[in-house]
């Protein structure tokens, strides 16, 4: 069976060929296809929004693979089209956001996924970030390399707040968000989360509350966002939700840019009805020159860092090359974007 390894400078082919490689065994072929991301930040390839390389790249690599592995390749209909001897592509992303969906299934070509595979990652930078916007961490120390020492940080007026006894909201709870509110339940947080379809039981056995979302904004003095992006939540904090938040609340987005309308989030920050805001994602990546939120005070950016840890990388071509050997196996698939194309081919 030939397969392709479409990796890129975090996920790499190596990594992925050698992870399938120990899956199958040596009886297969695996070609090796390395892409420019993080080196050259990801965006649209043919009707995809989030890919790295171009179709003619990946088309090339293809050849008549039957399998394709990757975490950042663009999978367009035109890719489809070119390469009619594939019958998986195994995305090692949370979501196969890099796939044309409707493409695969009209091709016929299976598509999984890799759920999970960041969240450790993801969670403890989310209660990083938290921690930063807090305390102040990140802002004093950049204050202080740059030679201004602000001891009056220390007066009570300007002091943070800890984690312990502080409402904390968390806006979705799934893989990640579950994880930080157990973090959050350790620190001694009240800790109340929104999400439609969160279990009430299981929140509250992890210690948490399961509340409506303008119910969480009123009474949190942080707010982390963790939810997916779908039509349903794109910018689903505005400025009529900055306004509920109480008056100093802290916030933060580690999960997708387009949870958030930046819009107003400069105002919030200078009046003071956002008293901190930690961001790793953005509408815009990397975000402008002249982006609002530069000059704009208490903001801690990072660059989509949260997922970045060894074993992210390390378990996202473990998951992938497990659905190969599936594949190969002629066993179910575990994470099938596009059910209804199985059993389709012979």
């Amino acid at each position: 069976m030939h397969i392709l390894a479409a990796g890129d400078h975090f996920v790499g082919p190596g990594l992925l060929a050698g992870a399938v490689r120990a899956e199958l065994g040596g009886d297969h072929e695996v070609a090796e296809l390395l892409l420019p991301w993080p080196v050259e930040p990801f965006g649209p390839v043919g009707e995809v929004q989030e890919a790295s390389g171009t179709e003619d790249q990946v088309i090339e690599a293809l050849g008549d693979a039957k399998v394709a592995v990757t975490q950042m390749a663009p999978f367009t209909k035109r890719v489809f089209a070119a390469t009619p001897n594939l019958e998986l592509v195994s995305v090692c992303r949370g979501g196969p956001v890099n796939v044309d969906l409707a493409a695969a299934t009209e091709a016929g070509v299976a598509v999984t996924y890799a759920p999970g595979r960041n969240a450790g990652a993801a969670a403890e930078f989310a209660v990083g970030m938290i921690l930063a916007a807090m305390r102040r961490i990140a802002t004093s120390s950049a204050e202080l390399l740059g030679g201004t020492w602000r001891g009056d940080y220390y007066a009570y007026d300007q002091a943070g707040s800890e984690l312990g006894g502080t409402t904390v909201g968390l806006v979705g709870y799934g893989a990640i968000g579950s994880r930080v509110a157990k973090v959050l339940v350790a620190f001694g947080a009240d800790v109340v989360v929104a999400d439609p379809f969160a279990d009430r039981a299981v929140v509250q056995a992890d210690g948490a509350r399961l509340v409506e979302l303008d119910d969480l904004l009123k009474q949190s003095r942080v707010v982390s966002l963790h939810a997916r992006l779908t039509e349903e939540t794109r910018n689903l904090i505005d400025a009529s939700k900055l306004a509920l938040l109480p008056r100093g609340a802290v916030l933060v987005n580690t999960a997708r840019g387009g949870l958030l309308d930046y819009g107003p989030l400069p105002e919030a920050l200078r009046s003071g009805q956002l008293g901190a805001l930690a961001l790793d994602v953005y509408d815009v990546e990397p975000p402008p020159a002249n982006w609002a939120l530069r000059d704009a005070p208490n903001v801690v950016a990072t660059p989509h860092l949260a997922g970045a840890s060894r074993q992210t990388a390390e378990r996202a071509a473990a998951i992938v090359a497990a659905e190969v050997g599936r594949f190969a196996r002629g066993e179910q698939l575990a994470n099938v974007a596009n059910p209804e194309v199985l059993g389709r081919r012979p």
